[in-house]
């Protein structure tokens, strides 16, 4: 492999299209502009490579065609050509507030407009959606190099059917760090929304509003604490007892996550009624609050890799109360909701979460095993969720297990 060579690229302002003419521009212009500003803001040799290797996903005459600007990658005996007078010019447009300002501006307008430029195409639409991560990218990357860059978010949900009465959650979103994509907990997400407006409509439905028992609920993959912070302020408005535990991974999403439990709980008497706790799915340890049953364990939008969905399996089959006999109906139940990507990186991984977790219905252990009692799939609402969710599907897992026939 060669080393970089210098390439120039143009300002922002002269290669970004206008966002009112989104809808009409090709696969090939939005590209060009992505590259384009790839090249200028993220130049070293990783990143590049990045671009490369992403490239591969697109149709090839895309990042190879003549008109877009150059991958900077050449050979050596091409390194020279390129001048002193041209490193210096690009540092200056690197520099320039005024472009870099233009550039951020216009990929937050993009992502926001991304929805209906990924699916105008459908034979383009995965190729559109893997230009929308890029998007993405580059504007976490911009995130990065801000003091303040957080947003906080407020949400508010109908509480019961009448919708007379409302609860609401305030939550700090942070960026996503740009070079370490395990951090996606910094963000709420649609199925973490989904689950929270429908747990507020009907609080009872849940497992975790027992009169007269101490509730264990757990949360996997708790990311920002919406869900935790849902389910503890419906307990708390009707006097539940309960041992509420939000779990993540990365260390940034849980200093984050503790700013949103303490926010939304100021005036609550210590102990705080949401513990925060670091769980690795892959390397799980159970030491003390987590080492006796819950009750209600909850997890929204935790699929992102092949393993996931058996390293939290592992999880809860660890962790979820077991019924107290053969035919009692008093063990717990995890409530597990998931976006279905149809396009993008993520694509088929819900199909996971059916390979680990069968239906209940075709269960013949005669020993307990967690399967799928119940599922509901959400359609996709304007302004809600990523471009490359096209639904979202909402399961109760319990504990199955097949009859035996006394009589035989």
């Amino acid at each position: 492999m060669g080393k970089i060579a210098q390439v120039r690229p143009s300002a922002p302002t002269a290669c970004l299209p206008p966002l009112a003419r989104l809808p009409s521009c090709s696969l090939d212009r939005i590209a060009e502009a992505l590259a384009n500003l790839q090249i200028l803001y993220l130049p070293s040799r990783s990143l590049q490579q990045n671009i490369l290797l992403k490239s591969k996903h697109l149709p090839g005459h895309l990042i190879h065609d003549t008109s877009v600007p150059d991958s900077g990658y050449a050979s050596e005996e091409d390194e020279d050509d390129s001048s002193d007078d041209d490193g210096e010019a690009i540092e200056l447009l690197r520099a320039d507030s005024f472009e870099r300002d233009f550039a951020v501006r216009w990929l937050t307008g993009f992502a926001a407009r991304s929805e209906t430029w990924v699916y105008l195409h459908e034979e383009e639409e995965e190729a559109r959606a893997s230009l929308v991560d890029d998007a993405a990218a580059l504007l976490a990357f911009f995130a990065g190099e801000e003091e303040e860059v957080a947003l906080t978010r407020k949400f508010v949900f109908q509480l019961g059917q009448d919708g007379k009465e409302t609860l609401e959650v305030e939550l700090n979103d942070a960026p996503l760090l740009s070079d370490d994509y395990t951090s996606v907990g910094l963000q709420s997400w649609a199925s973490s929304i989904h689950l929270g407006e429908r747990m507020s409509s009907d609080p009872d439905a849940w497992g975790f509003i027992v009169p007269g028992k101490e509730i264990r609920l757990l949360e996997l993959g708790a990311g920002t604490g919406l869900v935790s912070i849902v389910a503890a302020k419906l307990m708390q408005a009707t006097g539940q007892a309960h041992k509420t535990i939000a779990t993540d991974f990365h260390p940034s999403v849980l200093d984050n996550l503790q700013a949103n439990v303490n926010a939304n709980f100021p005036a609550s008497p210590s102990p705080s009624p949401i513990d925060v706790l670091k769980l690795d799915w892959e390397h799980p340890e159970y030491d003390a609050p987590l080492d006796k049953p819950f009750d209600v364990i909850m997890a929204a939008d935790v699929i992102y890799h092949p393993e996931h969905a058996n390293w939290i399996k592992s999880c809860v089959e660890h962790s979820l109360l077991r019924p107290s006999s053969a035919l009692a109906q008093d063990g717990g139940v995890f409530w597990l909701i998931f976006a279905v990507r149809s396009t993008g990186r993520h694509e088929g991984l819900a199909s996971t979460v059916s390979a680990v977790f069968p239906q209940a219905s075709v269960v013949t252990s005669k020993t307990p095993v967690l399967a799928i009692l119940e599922s509901e799939d959400i359609g996709k609402q304007s302004g809600v969720g990523r471009a490359d969710e096209s639904a979202y599907t909402l399961c109760k897992i319990g504990w199955v297990q097949a009859r035996v026939d006394e009589s035989s």
